[in-house]
């Protein structure tokens, strides 16, 4: 099968497509056929060798974590998947034509391989993020950097709970975040003031790792009310960087969920293929994403 693979930590042109042998399912795993795989800023993170204490590996290494594809093994002691199934999950490797899940949930109904493949981490993400810092129905989340996957995942579900979402994104991503029911601003000069006039924030969340913690933590009054994914210093001013997954089979029970009630769509920017998955890891380290990117198999 063929597979992208990198030998060495770098930019993206460590990343290959090689040949490699068909990956088997252990007990509690399935393994799929890959239709399409998710690309998320984990994936150049572990390439660049970045996040190598929560996510260990050895190398020559695969890429990828997010999956949509058929079901063509299921390991011991799996119950109630079969072969044949369409699935949506996390794994290992999803970067090629065969890989193995170790989380998974049947595809809703009217969603494509393409469009599944984009829910996996992020949905996992922003459930995750969401619990952490605390916000409830009536309260109001800033988000920073609120187009991209996670971001667009969080807007959605934060509206279904009842949280007024503020949400700082580019020019371009204006309409975007307003379709989703945000309440909108640029991040450019003169952003924290627009954001005070947009309403007070009970909590705030860092997407984009762009450098705005201090920002948050002076709009919400308090480092323990701000989470963020993307940046690592943060830590260092008291804010929790959130890295550690929760439990993703439930997550992605919640995400079919949500999609099959109309709550939640994360629209595809882009699609690639395997053997530009380099190009995808540059697009995706530049931000400035509007939904989710993925490599169609």
């Amino acid at each position: 099968m063929k597979k992208v693979s990198f030998a060495e930590f770098g930019g993206p042109e460590v990343l290959q497509l090689i040949d490699a042998e068909e990956p088997q399912a252990g007990p509690g795993q399935i393994r799929i056929a890959v239709r399409a795989a998710g690309v998320n800023p984990v994936d150049w993170r572990i390439r660049e060798g970045q996040v190598l204490g929560a996510h260990p590996i050895e190398l020559p290494s695969g890429v990828g974590l997010d999956a949509a594809g058929v079901v063509d093994e299921v390991g011991e002691d799996v119950e109630g998947i079969a072969v044949g199934d369409h699935v949506f999950g996390e794994g290992a490797s999803t970067y090629a034509e065969f890989a193995v899940l170790s989380a998974w949930a049947r595809m809703p109904e009217g969603l494509s391989f393409e469009e599944a493949a984009g829910y996996p981490s992020v949905v996992e993400t922003a459930l995750r993020i969401l619990r952490e810092v605390g916000v409830r129905s009536g309260q109001t989340l800033l988000v920073s950097g609120a187009a991209g996957g996670v971001g667009s995942a969080v807007l959605q579900i934060a509206r279904d709970r009842g949280i007024t979402v503020i949400g700082t994104a580019g020019a371009a991503n204006q309409d975007y975040l307003r379709s989703l029911g945000a309440l909108a601003t640029t991040y450019d000069k003169g952003w924290v003031e627009r954001v005070r006039q947009l309403g007070r924030v009970d909590a705030a969340l860092d997407l984009a790792g762009s450098g705005v913690i201090r920002e948050l933590v002076e709009l919400t009054g308090d480092p323990q009310k701000v989470i963020s994914i993307a940046d690592l210093a943060a830590p260092e001013l008291g804010v929790r960087f959130s890295g550690a997954a929760g439990s993703v089979p439930a997550a992605l029970a919640e995400a079919a969920d949500l999609i099959s009630r109309g709550k939640l769509h994360i629209p595809i920017e882009k699609s690639y293929t395997l053997a530009e998955a380099a190009a995808a890891h540059i697009a995706s380290r530049t931000g400035h994403t509007r939904g989710r990117r993925v490599l169609v198999i």
